[in-house]
C-alpha cells in the first residue's frame, strides 16, 4: 500500500507541487487584494500591485520546487523573462476580469454594503482563470522539459 502511494506521489509530484504552491500564491493574491482594497487602492492599482508580488513569489516556488529548474546564467535570465512575460499576460486577464466584475458590474448589481464580498468573489473567480492559464504557460513555454 505504501509503495503504491509513493508511486502515485512520484508520478504526480509536479502537479501536486503546482497545486500546493499555486494555492499559496492564490491565497497570497486574494489576501493582498483585500488588504489593498481596505487601504483604499483603486482596483487597477490593487490588481497590478498584488500581481507583481505574487509573480515574484510564484517564480521562486515554480523554479525551485514545482518544475525543479536547473537553468543557470543566461538560460536562467531567459527563463525569468519568459515567466514574467507570460505572467504579464495573465495580469492583463486579471485586470480585465476585475475591472469588468468589480468596477463595472459590481456597482450596478450589488448593494454598496456587499461590495467587498462581491469584490472577493470576483477575485476568486479571476484567480481560477489565471491559475489555469499560468499552468499552461509554465508547462508548455517557461519550464518545458528539454528533449
Amino acid at each position: 500500500m505504501i509503495e503504491a502511494v509513493k508511486k502515485l506521489l512520484t508520478k504526480y509530484r509536479e502537479a501536486i507541487a503546482y497545486l500546493f504552491f499555486g494555492g499559496l500564491a492564490t491565497l497570497l493574491n486574494i489576501v493582498l487584494a483585500m488588504v489593498f482594497r481596505f487601504l483604499g487602492l483603486p482596483t487597477l492599482a490593487n490588481t497590478v500591485l498584488d500581481n507583481i508580488l505574487c509573480i515574484l513569489f510564484a517564480y521562486v516556488t515554480n523554479r525551485l520546487w514545482v518544475f525543479c529548474s536547473s537553468a543557470k546564467g543566461m538560460a536562467a535570465v531567459r527563463e525569468f523573462v519568459s515567466f514574467v512575460t507570460c505572467r504579464l499576460g495573465t495580469l492583463v486577464l486579471d485586470v480585465a476580469v476585475m475591472w469588468l466584475g468589480a468596477d463595472l458590474l459590481g456597482p450596478r448589481l450589488i448593494a454598496p454594503e456587499h461590495q467587498n464580498l462581491w469584490f472577493l468573489g470576483v477575485k476568486v473567480f479571476s484567480n481560477v482563470l489565471v491559475i489555469v492559464a499560468n499552468y499552461v504557460f509554465s508547462k508548455l513555454i517557461i519550464f518545458k522539459k528539454k528533449s
